[in-house]
């Protein structure tokens, strides 16, 4: 099968996700390769996590047709990056309007195959516009620098030049945004992309590009390649002409993805797995306290590499906490994301709940206590209520591991230094949250704290004008701000000799 430009297996299609469609030329099933819509030799079902029904089906490409979306994107290179900034700005902002103008679509688009509600699947929509109008406008002020000689007669500068093709592979919990933060700043610069949507969520990504290709942005620059991921990053990891890498995924995939990039030294950006600390200092209001570490543990039903996975209270005000958090906890109402009221959607499969379960079965086993999540009210088998666990241990799963679900460890601590040394024992390091009002505990932790992000007395902390990244092994490079640039882009040194009589350089 090769390229088409009809709708790919619409009689496949649920007319569930027809039906709740303005536009239902938003809803694609096939590969988008060099400005065609390309199938593959055979199929996979989607299904809506809420329940398990087939939602449409996604085409899985060929190797060959993987080669020939890398071979499509070197091609369109070098016109790419000969147009200015200002013309890239111009598709670029074309993309942005065209994705909040269809922001209800995909909204519900979104919550029908992740299952998150649908007011965060709203707030997502604008947070991943928010990159692409943020990098269109920030390409112009890519600047170079000049630099005082000490080479007689000559003169010296750095300018920055994109770095060619950039491979963009994205998970299922932002299905939207996480391809805009890349993919925005890969093209605003000059690169052309090579986009692998998570199997679990391809047809948020379609969507972008069926409103790519209406923003007027060249076949060959835009592409988005769907199929067996392994396969997929093994031919864009090893292809010569792809020359960066960009994965937000687990830090265990993200392990093997930089082993594959090393024969061709590809530049890397990581951003991996989170184990986030939450510390509520003594000063803090423990109610404000509790509703805030609420609202950092359950956001996308913890499905969230930002999700507060470890929360430190004050021994004496531990069991205020508890109680304060459990009230919180216990109001939050669980079902599919479609319902206004909902605010826990179902996890993105059976084996996101079989391992939520794992972590609760394992603290149980070595002495933790649970003061709510009864998983018999669970309305389906992706459902999975929120858990407390109190006197969690260092020996834990859910204390270990980057838990992806909604359950929360609660643990007493006596004294900011040992407070630090527990924050710290993790692999990880993305983000971490503190609440409290002494400035000289905060620049303590501020300081302390061995995470790439620190908000303080906020659970929201990110956005375009932000650099989004981690230490230790939750990752390398940074998302958003100027620094988003760094990960698809060379700094090019010149020395301008012969200036005068001297041979210069």
């Amino acid at each position: 099968m090769g390229a088409v430009n009809l709708h790919h297996h619409d009689s496949k299609a649920n007319n569930a996700v027809l039906s709740v469609l303005d536009d239902t030329r938003l809803f694609r099933q096939l590969a988008y390769i060099n400005g065609k819509w390309v199938a593959g030799n055979k199929d996979t079902a989607v299904v809506n996590p809420a329940d398990d029904k087939v939602l449409g089906y996604v085409t899985d490409l060929k190797k060959s047709q993987i080669d020939n979306a890398v071979n499509a994107a070197n091609r369109a290179f070098p016109a790419w990056r000969a147009l200015s900034a200002e013309q890239r700005a111009e598709r670029l902002m074309a993309w942005n309007d065209l994705i909040l103008e269809n922001k209800e679509d995909l909204s519900k688009l979104m919550v029908l195959e992740q299952g998150k509600t649908l007011n965060e699947a709203r707030g997502e929509i604008d947070y991943g516009a928010s990159f692409i109008r943020w990098f269109a406008e920030e390409a112009r002020r890519a600047y170079g620098e000049t630099m005082p000689s000490h080479i007689p007669n000559a003169q010296l500068a750095t300018l920055r030049e994109p770095i060619g093709v950039a491979a963009l592979i994205t998970p299922w919990n932002f299905p939207n945004a996480m391809i805009t933060r890349k993919a925005a700043a890969a093209l605003a610069i000059g690169c052309t992309v090579i986009v692998k949507p998570a199997n679990e969520t391809p047809f948020s990504a379609l969507a972008l590009a069926e409103l790519a290709e209406r923003a007027g942005i060249p076949a060959g620059v835009f592409n988005m390649v769907t199929g067996d991921p392994e396969m997929i990053s093994a031919v864009l990891c090893n292809a010569d002409a792809v020359k960066a890498l960009s994965f937000t995924g687990s830090t265990r995939v993200g392990k093997i993805l930089l082993e594959q990039c090393a024969s061709t030294v590809k530049k890397c950006s990581m951003e991996l797995g989170g184990n986030a600390p939450f510390i509520v200092l003594p000063d803090m209001d423990i109610k404000e306290a509790a509703k805030a570490a609420v609202d950092a543990k359950f956001q996308t039903s913890g499905q969230d590499c930002l999700a507060a996975n470890r929360i430190f209270v004050p021994r004496d005000k531990y069991a205020e906490f508890t109680d304060a958090f459990a009230n919180e906890m216990q109001s939050l109402r669980v079902g599919n994301g479609m319902n206004a009221t909902t605010d826990i959607g179902p996890l993105i499969n059976r084996k996101a709940v079989e391992k939520a379960q794992m972590l609760v079965d394992d603290a149980l086993e070595k002495g933790a206590t649970m003061i709510a999540g009864n998983q018999k009210k669970a309305s389906g088998k992706n459902f999975f209520h929120p858990v407390m666990l109190t006197n969690v241990t260092p020996d834990m799963a859910v204390y270990r591991e980057e838990n992806f679900c909604p359950v929360a460890g609660v643990l007493p601590y006596d004294n900011l230094d040992d407070l630090l040394i527990a924050a710290n024992d993790t692999e990880y390091g993305l983000a971490a949250y503190v609440y409290g009002h002494d400035i000289r505990d905060i620049w303590k932790l501020m300081r302390g704290l061995e995470f790439g992000m620190v908000s303080v007395n906020s659970v929201k902390m990110t956005g375009h004008p932000i650099p989004f990244g981690g230490m230790k092994q939750s990752g390398l490079g940074r998302e958003g701000s100027r620094h988003g640039f760094d990960e698809y882009s060379e700094i090019k040194y010149y020395c301008l000799g012969g200036l005068d009589t001297a041979s210069g350089c």
